[in-house]
Formats: C-alpha cells, structure tokens, sequence
C-alpha cells in the first residue's frame, strides 16, 4: 500500500459539463466474461460491506478501466464518432492482446483502486486511440499526461475519514486477478444512477 489519504471525498459531485440525463462518448476496456476479474472484485465488495453506504461497490457489469473521452452525446456528431471508430481500427490491429495483472489495491481519496501491470501495452491502446480522435476531430480531448492505468472496485460516497477504509483493507492479501485484453469498447456512460452505466456503441479488436 502507498501513502494513505486521511480523508476521502465524495466521488459523485456534478463534474463540468456534467448533470443528470447527459451521456457521454468514451474509450473504456471493460471486463464482460472475465471470471477471475470478478473473483477479485467480489472480495473486495465482501471486505469493504461492513463499512456500508461509505462507499458505492462496484458491480461486475459496469468494472472497467477508464480510457479517454470523446465528448457529451449532442456536442459530438456521430459521423465523427462512427470516423474515430474507423481510425481506431487500424492502429488497434497493430497492438497485439495481452495478459495483464490487476491489483494489488491502492486507496485514492475517492475511490478504491486497483492497479494493472503491465501498463505499457494500456498506455499503447490509449495512445492510438488518441491519434484516431485527433486525426477525424484534429484536437483532443483531455491531457496526454497524468493517465494511470487502474480499475476501481469502489467509489467513496461521502465526505469523512479514510480510516475505516484503511482498516478494512489493513489485513487484505487477496491475490492479484489475471486479465485478458483483446479489445477496446467505445461506450455512451452516464452517472444518473451514481455509478458509471453504459450501452456499447463499438467493440475494437486488438491484433
């Protein structure tokens, strides 16, 4: 475990350009059929369940590892949408699959966390599919820098202490989930619900 946070934050303030009932276009990897990825997240929801509404678990269904946006549904055209699909494509078949390693876990001041290694093929994919978006949009939406790769297992839903948190995680030894990365999913997500919620909009294969 890193450094801990003393006091955790409410992960589900309205962010800009946020509010209920808008969605979003956003590169994910997401974990549909990843057996030992939801092993991994199940014990997790176990261990933290006595801090009950401290934080929101995260289900099987809506685990994923935060990519890079495009931009809100309605700001966005989908012809461009469908366009950084299509560049995507080639650059994604160049990268080949891989197996990567998530977790141990690392607690954010908002979120509980789970690291994955190796990160160098992730930074890859998200560095193509940032190409892809500047080729058709010719800029790109947020920084280059400051990305990490991580899958959260849970989001604080309040302000206060971290060292429930803390505690509960003190005595964890869980051992590290094994990942198969073989695509990228575009998505539209929206947080009414205060939890990440998508519909596919495309799935691209890695080489």
């Amino acid at each position: 475990m890193k450094t801990q946070p003393e006091t955790m934050r409410n992960h589900w303030w309205w962010r800009p350009g946020w509010s209920p009932g808008r969605q979003f276009y956003t590169w994910h990897l997401t974990f549909e059929g990843q057996d030992d990825v939801h092993r991994l997240a199940a014990q997790y929801r176990s261990a933290l369940a006595p801090l009950g509404d401290t934080l929101t678990p995260i289900p099987d269904q809506w685990l994923h590892l935060t990519m890079q946006g495009i931009g809100f549904v309605g700001e966005t055209k989908e012809q461009d949408v469908h366009s950084i699909v299509d560049a995507a494509r080639t650059r994604l078949a160049a990268i080949p699959a891989f197996d990567a390693q998530i977790g141990p876990e690392v607690l954010d001041p908002e979120a509980v966390l789970l690291h994955v290694h190796p990160d160098g093929p992730v930074r890859a994919i998200r560095d193509a599919i940032r190409e892809a978006i500047g080729e058709v949009l010719g800029e790109i939406p947020e920084k280059a820098e400051g990305f990490t790769p991580h899958v959260s297992v849970a989001y604080s839903a309040g302000d206060g202490p971290a060292e429930p948190i803390t505690q509960a995680l003190a005595d964890l030894h869980l051992t590290p989930a094994h990942a198969r990365i073989s695509s990228a999913e575009l998505i539209v997500i929206n947080r009414d619900n205060q939890m990440y919620e998508w519909a596919p909009f495309a799935r691209v294969p890695l080489g």
